[in-house]
């Protein structure tokens, strides 16, 4: 059975990719959020909440995961994230298939995925797409975030693979240290090359 071709979009804190992910999506190519689908199953009447509730008693409440009671459990305690896991991923991965139907007829489809080299799911996509900014920017951009402190986004660097790696890795870097024009620009001739290939 046909199905499309896949696009693995991914890149470090701070380089821009959900701005990259709706450029995509703007240029017409549907786009698959992991993190958003799981906020949305972890969210007020969401699908997992029975689930994790059940293996994880009080974590849950009526506007869904009660992040700071299941953070307190889950980050401390690896065979409890573990278990956290085995309830989520299956439910993304089925949700992903649903989504790879639904959009059978397109040429290109889009997986938003974070951690795709740190995951292996490079395995799974057709072409590699990483976002990238220059070291200053990206510093900027994270530490302007509400709530976030050098020592954080230190943390938050030090389980992602270095962005250097990322674009030696890649099949295609889009450049997000440039202006939302130019960066769009880049989006729609990489969207018009990746379908032009495909007809061959």
């Amino acid at each position: 059975m046909r199905r499309p071709h896949i696009i693995g979009l991914t890149g470090s804190i701070g380089m821009g990719k959900s701005t990259v992910a709706k450029m995509f999506a703007d240029a017409g190519v549907p786009v698959f959020d992991a993190d958003a689908e799981v906020r949305r199953m972890q969210g007020p009447g969401g699908l997992l909440l029975p689930e994790i509730e059940a293996a994880f008693p009080g974590s849950t409440g009526a506007e869904g995961v009660l992040r700071e009671k299941l953070g307190a459990i889950v980050f401390a305690d690896a065979d409890a994230l573990a278990r956290l896991e085995t309830l989520v991923h299956p439910a993304v991965a089925r949700l992903r298939e649903q989504f790879l139907e639904s959009h059978g007829d397109k040429a290109l489809v889009l997986f938003d995925i974070p951690l795709l080299f740190e995951k292996g799911s490079a395995a799974f996509v057709d072409t590699v797409v990483v976002v990238s900014a220059p070291p200053q920017q990206q510093r900027g951009r994270v530490l302007a975030r509400k709530g976030m402190t050098p020592e954080k986004f230190a943390d938050i660097l030090a389980i992602q693979l270095p962005d250097a790696e990322k674009r030696a890795r890649a099949d295609h870097v889009i450049d997000t240290g440039t202006t939302l024009e130019e960066t769009a620009a880049q989006v729609q001739a990489l969207v018009d090359k990746l379908k032009a290939d495909l007809r061959g």
